[in-house]
């Protein structure tokens, strides 16, 4: 557990209820940092903030430079400044690459690139020495997941942009770093992790056996807010070992469904028997 006591904290991308982003947060407030969470659900952000003794700014685009200026501004006029800022922001399109639309590639670019790097100038306009700047990144930034191009393109590219942070600020102490989960159950991905089949599908490609929970990424965020942790310019795996081997294909997939499927139907006719 770091310590984080004195530390003012931003989390962006936290206002779906506990979605990555709010575990994350919670888990800095309990490691003594005062945190800021961002979004555009004000109801959520506010029992957040409650919850953790922090405060919420509402109404927070990651695509508006004028959102992003108003959160600096206001963690500025707060708390004097921030020591560390999480990005955890994300849209998880799945589309096959020939069916995905210029209107979607757009939307996609515009919160995972262009408003991840927006996000990154307006934090380390207000970041203290010393800092630490966090991006939720994925393992499908390194290795293929079918039906996510426009997903992976735009995660990778922020992951380069974190080295040009890192390279240009560590002057100053700053640390930029990724971290990549790998297929992890969270709001984004309910329906499929409810599904034993496919998230035993998943787990077989896992040296450690198992899907990554937020928990696990919020330690790791943890780890990298802290004064303790000498990384920057770095891709953080933490997803069990995944990039060592392959997320599975969609055909695999859906045979592990239908299998679980049928299986489901036999054991009923059986006990109908």
């Amino acid at each position: 557990m770091a310590d984080l006591a004195g530390k003012v904290a931003v989390v962006v991308g936290a206002a779906n209820r506990d979605n990555m982003a709010q575990v994350i947060a919670r888990r800095l407030a309990a490691d003594g940092a005062t945190v800021i969470v961002a979004g555009r659900k004000a109801e959520e952000l506010e029992r957040l903030a409650t919850e953790i003794g922090g405060l919420a700014v509402t109404g927070c685009d990651l695509t508006s430079e004028e959102d992003l200026a108003r959160l600096g501004d206001t963690a500025k006029a707060t708390y004097g400044g921030i020591d560390i800022a999480v990005n955890a922001t994300g849209w998880g399109l799945l589309k096959p690459f020939l069916d995905t639309t210029k209107a979607e590639i757009e939307k996609m670019t515009a919160l995972q690139f262009t408003g991840a790097i927006l996000f990154y100038q307006a934090m380390l306009r207000v970041m203290r020495d010393g800092g630490s700047l966090i991006q939720i990144s994925s393992a499908t930034a390194s290795i293929m997941l079918e039906d996510h191009a426009a997903y992976m393109g735009t995660k990778a590219g922020a992951d380069h942009v974190i080295r040009c942070v890192a390279n240009e600020f560590g002057h100053r102490g700053i640390r930029a770093n990724s971290v990549a989960p790998g297929f992890t159950a969270t709001p984004m991905t309910e329906k499929a992790a409810k599904n034993t089949a496919i998230t035993d599908t998943f787990a077989r490609e896992y040296p450690l056996g198992r899907v990554g929970t937020s928990e696990d990424i919020a330690e790791a965020v943890s780890w990298l807010a802290g004064d303790a942790c000498f990384m920057s310019g770095q891709v953080l795996q933490v997803n069990g070992g995944l990039t060592l081997r392959r997320n599975p294909t969609n055909a695999e997939i859906v045979s592990a469904v239908k299998a679980a499927r049928s299986a489901v139907g036999q054991s009923a006719v059986g006990q109908a028997a």
